[in-house]
């Protein structure tokens, strides 16, 4: 049988934009569904700063994956093994955070990448397969042709390093996380500051001339958001169910509280 294809990474491929969705208080596979509906291109769980187990996080990948929306999964740093377990279990990437060197790029390639790339071990990846594979060689080129990796730019180091970062064979994004970089750069929460403005650009540079994607999260408004999308970001995070939520329900529990107001009126 074919390999579930990395849908997300295919649009990367192509030129485009990818759209995230991330899951944090929805972690049953209803989110799945939702974030296809509402469409996005792939789905991350938090596993640095969430509780979710592996469990439910493959749980999650295995039903993202077979309906075509990718399953990205942001692990802690260093987790390598959480990483390969995920990648055995239905995940099609990994979102890996606070990268400042190309050693550490190196050595996310050395593990989550299979041979000759890297060093990760076969562990039975056969649900991507149906539980069909084809021979191991073909099956761990397949596998590996349809992961993601991409090393998470939160530091004044990482931004330094982008360019070996970027160079780094196997590692296909730099995903910018604004809210980290722009509180280490001394402008928590503005990512409009000079400063961030500069070190994005550094990273998009170092992108554009290794071949490799830019991602971004942490920017939600209409006029910063455009901003770095000019300046080639195409891996978004949108955002999580948590802000789509309360989001919605404000705008929703304004809109009955000004329709209850108006019918109280007496004329």
């Amino acid at each position: 049988m074919d390999i579930l294809p990395n849908l997300a990474l295919r649009r990367l491929q192509a030129g485009q934009v990818a759209l995230g969705f991330g899951a944090a208080l929805l972690r049953t596979v209803a989110v799945v569904p939702l974030a296809r509906a509402a469409g996005f291109h792939w789905l991350t769980l938090d596993l640095e700063h969430g509780v979710a187990t592996l469990a439910e996080a493959a749980q999650l990948c295995m039903a993202a994956s077979s309906t075509g929306l990718a399953p990205i999964m942001r692990i802690a740093p260093e987790a390598w093994s959480d990483g390969t377990r995920l990648l055995d279990n239905g995940a099609q990437g990994l979102l890996v955070p606070d990268v400042r060197s190309a050693a550490q790029a190196r050595r996310i390639v050395e593990a989550f990448r299979h041979p000759p790339r890297g060093q990760r071990a076969w562990g039975a990846n056969l649900f991507p397969f149906g539980y069909r594979p084809p021979p191991l060689p073909e099956a761990m080129r397949q596998v590996d042709g349809e992961t993601l990796l991409a090393a998470m730019i939160e530091s004044a180091e990482g931004v330094a390093s982008a360019a070996a970062i970027a160079a780094t064979p196997g590692i296909d994004v730099l995903f910018v996380g604004i809210a980290d970089l722009s509180l280490q750069l001394g402008a928590p929460g503005q990512p409009g500051d000079a400063r961030v403005q500069a070190a994005v650009e550094r990273v998009a540079a170092a992108c554009a001339a290794s071949g490799k994607v830019l991602g971004l999260g942490g920017v939600y408004d209409s006029t910063w958001l455009p901003h770095y999308l000019q300046r080639g970001a195409r891996f978004i995070a949108g955002g999580n169910d948590q802000g789509f939520v309360l989001g919605a329900a404000s705008e929703r529990a304004a809109w009955l509280d000004r329709l209850a107001a108006d019918a109280r009126v007496v004329v």
